[in-house]
């Protein structure tokens, strides 16, 4: 792989790593699929960090998961699915104020939760 390339993957990487870190915090802001992203490019150009995005206790574990079987654990299913179901509920209820919008964003967590729990629910080898 090129120098350059390199680079641009690893820029690329470090954006959705940040990304998908900022998506914790702020709702419908997807976490998983930018923390895949982070994956996606670090394994194409620097085994280490890779290595170290896919170390971390938080969400290495529920990528390399998914990546590996396409599945998650009724853990993550649980939290995730509550995580934004509640900051949707308190922002419908404290931010907005336009019923439309109100009615989008419970639409959008509709199809997330639909999603989400389209995936099997990976089995503890523990």
């Amino acid at each position: 792989m090129g120098n350059t390339k390199r680079i641009i993957y690893i820029v690329s990487g470090s954006f959705f790593l940040v990304l998908g870190t900022i998506g914790i915090f702020v709702p419908l802001l997807p976490t998983t699929p930018f923390w895949l992203l982070t994956a996606w490019f670090y394994i194409r150009s620097s085994e280490k960090l890779y290595n170290r995005a896919m170390g971390n206790r938080y969400f290495g574990s529920v990528v390399k998961d998914f990546i590996e079987d396409k599945s998650i654990s009724l853990r993550t299913k649980i939290v995730s699915l509550t995580v934004m179901w509640t900051s949707a509920i308190l922002t419908s209820i404290f931010i907005l104020s336009q019923w439309w919008i109100i009615v989008l964003l419970l639409l959008i967590c509709i199809g997330v939760t639909w999603h989400i729990l389209s995936f099997p629910t990976k089995r503890s080898d523990k």
